[in-house]
C-alpha cells in the first residue's frame, strides 16, 4: 500500500510536469575514457552494439591539492584522449558514426582527492584559481562550438569552489555562452544537485547520481527500485521549479558486494565481485528512471576504449563491460 500510494503521488507529478506527449528518445550515454593512444572505429563498435547514442569526452586539469591554485592542462605529459587535440579525435571520429557528444572537462586532484573539496585559503589564490579555471574551461567551449557537439558540462563536483564564488560562476556561464552555442549543464554531486545556485541559467540539471540505496551485500532489484523513490521526489521538485530536465551526467554502480551503500566509493580494498548485486542495482535505477518524463538520460560510468581488454566476470569496478549487466544496457538502451 505505501509503495502504491507514493507511486500515485510520482506519476501525478509527472504528468503535471510535462502534460503534452513527449518522446521516449534518451540521451542514453557512455563515460568514454581517455586514452594514452587515438580512438579507431574499432573502438567504436561496441558503443554501437550497446545503442549508445551519447558519449561524454572528459578532457583533465590537475591540480596538486585542495588548497593549490593552479590548473594544468592540454600538457605534453597527459594521455592523448586528455588532451585538446585527443578530444578533438574522439569527438570527430564519434560524430562519424552518429553518436552525440558531451564535452565535460574535469579536474584531478593529485592522490585522488575530492573535487567538491577544492577550497583556497587567500583572495589571492582563489583570483588565481579562477584564472585558470576561465581558461581551462574556455578553451573547451571553443572546441565544443568548432565540433558543433550537442553538450557542455562547465565543471564537475565542485561544490565549495561554487559555494565561495558563486560570481566568478556566473560570469563564467555568460562567458561559456559567448563561446558556445549548444546546451549547457554542470556535474552536480548527488548529495550537492539542490544547492546549485545557477540552474537557472543552464538547459539541464547534471547529476553524479550515486545515489545510495541499500546498504546489503546483494541488493534486490525491488528494494533498489523503492529506495529510489525519495531521491525521485526530489529531483522532481527541483525539475519542475526550475522547468529543467534532470541528466545524470554520471551513473553505474561497481559489480561488488554492497555496490548500492556508498555507490561513489571506488576503493581497492573493496573487491569482492558482485556481478548480481551491479545487474540488481542498474535494473532497478532503469526502471525507475529512464521512462520518466522529467528525465533526459544520462552517461554510464565508465567505458574504456580498448573493449576487449577491460572489465569481465572478474572485475570489481564500474565498467560494464564484458559483464552480465552490460546486456541490460544495451537492453533499456534500445528501448528508450
Amino acid at each position: 500500500m505505501k509503495r502504491a500510494i507514493q507511486l500515485s503521488f510520482l506519476f501525478i507529478t509527472s504528468f503535471l510536469f510535462i502534460s503534452c506527449a513527449q518522446t521516449n528518445k534518451k540521451i542514453n550515454g557512455v563515460s568514454f575514457v581517455a586514452s594514452p593512444q587515438e580512438a579507431q572505429q574499432e573502438n567504436i563498435h561496441p558503443l554501437l552494439q550497446l545503442n549508445a547514442n551519447h558519449a561524454s569526452i572528459m578532457p583533465f586539469g590537475f591540480i596538486k591539492n585542495t588548497t593549490h591554485p593552479e590548473l594544468i592542462y592540454n600538457s605534453e605529459r597527459q594521455w592523448f584522449g586528455e588532451t585538446l587535440i585527443g578530444a578533438k579525435q574522439y569527438i570527430e571520429l564519434l560524430h562519424k558514426n552518429k553518436i552525440q557528444v558531451m564535452i565535460k572537462p574535469q579536474i584531478w586532484i593529485y592522490h585522488g582527492e575530492f573535487t567538491g573539496y577544492l577550497k583556497m585559503n587567500s583572495e589571492e589564490d582563489w583570483k588565481l584559481l579562477e584564472e585558470t579555471y576561465k581558461a581551462f574551461i574556455l578553451e573547451y567551449a571553443q572546441l565544443a562550438q568548432d565540433t558543433n557537439v550537442m553538450l557542455f558540462c562547465i565543471g564537475t563536483e565542485l561544490e565549495q569552489f561554487i559555494k565561495h564564488r558563486p560570481q566568478f560562476w556566473n560570469g563564467l556561464i555568460k562567458e561559456v555562452r559567448a563561446i558556445y552555442k549548444g546546451k549547457l549543464t554542470y556535474a552536480a554531486n548527488w548529495d550537492e544537485y539542490k544547492r546549485v545556485p545557477f540552474w537557472n541559467d543552464l538547459d539541464y540539471i547534471g547529476v553524479d547520481a550515486y545515489f545510495p540505496i541499500s546498504e546489503n551485500k546483494t541488493p534486490s532489484i525491488e528494494e533498489s527500485r523503492n529506495a529510489w523513490l525519495p531521491w525521485k521526489r526530489e529531483m522532481i521538485e527541483l525539475a519542475e521549479t526550475t522547468e529543467k530536465k534532470i541528466l545524470f551526467t554520471e551513473f553505474g554502480y561497481r559489480s561488488v558486494d554492497y555496490s548500492g551503500k556508498e555507490p561513489w566509493v571506488s576503493d581497492r580494498s573493496m573487491n569482492k565481485v558482485n556481478l548480481e548485486a551491479q545487474n540488481n542495482t542498474t535494473q532497478a535505477l532503469f526502471e525507475e528512471v529512464w521512462h520518466e518524463p522529467w528525465f533526459a538520460g544520462g552517461y554510464i560510468w565508465k567505458w574504456f576504449i580498448n573493449h576487449d581488454k577491460v572489465g569481465g566476470t572478474d572485475n570489481f569496478m564500474f565498467t560494464p563491460q564484458n559483464k552480465p549487466v552490460e546486456a541490460i544496457i544495451r537492453e533499456y538502451y534500445k528501448k528508450y
